[in-house]
């Protein structure tokens, strides 16, 4: 809503908003209640259901605007005011044309638009369209940790956790405790608006697993409808992806999906579940300096969902519904699986929803004193000519060793900034690391 709001005041009608995300993050809903707040009337155009009649008037008035808007009026009951009106095209990548009508809407000037979708950039859906310079993206994702807070009525953690983190200062045994069950119930619920809804009114984990299991459905259908010509090979990562992070390392290995894969025979699939932003890939940085995207391996990656509630529900489906029991263990840390593959993507997931793109590094070698693997690697916001590169190493149990960060920290200290873990326990600086508490990493 902050950036909405931001845009209105900034743009003066000179752009459009294109609001893109994975499905049923919360797009539409965002929109509308936008439009509602700040505009004095409002129409919204749902692709998804619009008939012939108003989407030919794209087609046939784009030269003659007075009638295009004198039209739209009437088909949607709504009077609209200079400058004082927004028209919402919503799943818009369901009639691309709309978004190159864009161009010529905004130059008019009478009134501000936004734009919804999710599938946006995928090749069906800008096919022999010309994209408007004057779209400007914002990215939508799951509720993130603090908005997940605010649903359920604390406004008021985030603000301790963040003055704590600021002044490298320990919550407190009963904070802590409070903050960390806070954090693992986000972890199972998820950030999906639908589920935490679910949850909030029923707190029932298993109804809430239910939405879950819908929205997995829509996204496999989503797959099977418009992953053209990689629909198969989609699917079988995105089946593929619990599996994957159970493994020690994470990375995602196409072999896996059978014999004789190679990764080029999957860049397709690849891309296309990129843009859908259901999954999160993470890529192998060979050399932590400035610039991580100029060193990647594209060939060494890891898949995280994009939502670590869905993550549960997709991997524990052997009867079709994780039960209450299961959510429970996973509520008090008593699961007797590797949770390690939960904690790193819920850290992916909290890292996205902050504005970074993943990074990691892996490096294999023969010698014991060269082969090593960090979780995260995060760029300074203001380059310096050295120490740039925050490694960060993610624990999910009480105990763990710190051997490839060591390694890390000796290898590259030059471009070293300040080394973190992020574990179960209160903040603490020893030994040149800090060590934070898992739900300090949005602030990071």
């Amino acid at each position: 809503m902050t950036e909405l709001e931001r845009w209105k005041e900034t743009s003066g009608g000179r752009t459009a908003l294109l609001i893109e995300g994975a499905r049923r993050v919360g797009k539409s809903f965002l929109a509308e209640e936008f439009a509602k707040e700040h505009y004095r009337s409002y129409i919204l155009i749902d692709f998804a259901i619009a008939g012939d009649e108003v989407k030919e008037l794209f087609v046939s008035y784009l030269n003659d605007l007075d009638t295009l808007f004198l039209l739209l009026s009437n088909i949607y009951h709504t009077r609209l005011y200079r400058r004082e009106s927004l028209i919402i095209f919503d799943e818009v990548a369901e009639f691309p044309r709309a978004r190159t009508a864009v161009k010529y809407l905004v130059k008019d000037g009478r009134y501000d638009y936004l734009e919804t979708g999710s599938l946006l950039s995928i090749k069906k859906n800008v096919r022999n369209i010309l994209l408007p310079s004057e779209e400007r993206p914002v990215q939508m994702f799951p509720m993130d940790f603090e908005e997940y807070l605010w649903a359920t009525g604390n406004d008021m953690m985030m603000d301790l956790i963040r003055v704590c983190y600021e002044k490298k200062r320990p919550m407190g045994q009963a904070m802590h405790r409070k903050a960390m069950d806070a954090l693992r119930q986000y972890m199972i619920v998820g950030g999906m608006p639908q589920a935490v809804a679910a949850y909030l009114e029923t707190k029932d984990f298993e109804e809430t697993d239910r939405v879950k299991r819908d929205i997995l459905a829509l996204y496999r259908g989503d797959i099977r409808k418009h992953a053209e010509g990689a629909e198969l090979k989609a699917e079988a990562l995105f089946d593929e992806l619990p599996s994957q992070l159970q493994k020690h390392d994470r990375k995602f290995r196409i072999t896996a999906l059978g014999e004789g894969a190679r990764t080029r025979e999957y860049e397709d699939a690849i891309f296309w579940l990129k843009d859908s932003m259901m999954v999160n890939f993470a890529f192998n940085a060979t050399e932590p300096t400035v610039g991580l995207k100029m060193s990647t391996d594209h060939s060494t990656m890891k898949c995280y969902m994009g939502d670590t509630g869905l993550l549960i529900s997709h991997a524990f489906d052997e009867n079709g519904l994780v039960t209450n029991d299961l959510y429970q263990k996973l509520l008090l840390n008593k699961l007797e699986v590797n949770t390690g593959m939960i904690v790193e993507n819920l850290v992916a997931q909290m890292l996205t929803a902050s504005g970074h793109k993943l990074y990691f590094y892996a490096r294999s070698s023969a010698d014991a004193a060269e082969r090593m693997e960090v979780d995260f690697l995060l760029a300074k916001d203001k380059i310096s000519s050295r120490h740039n590169i925050s490694p960060i190493e993610v624990k999910s149990s009480k105990r763990y060793t710190m051997t490839s960060l060591n390694k890390f920290r000796m290898k590259y200290h030059e471009q070293v900034n300040i080394p973190y873990v992020l574990h179960e326990a209160d903040l603490k600086e020893e030994g040149g690391i800090l060590y934070l508490p898992l739900y300090m990493t949005p602030l990071l």
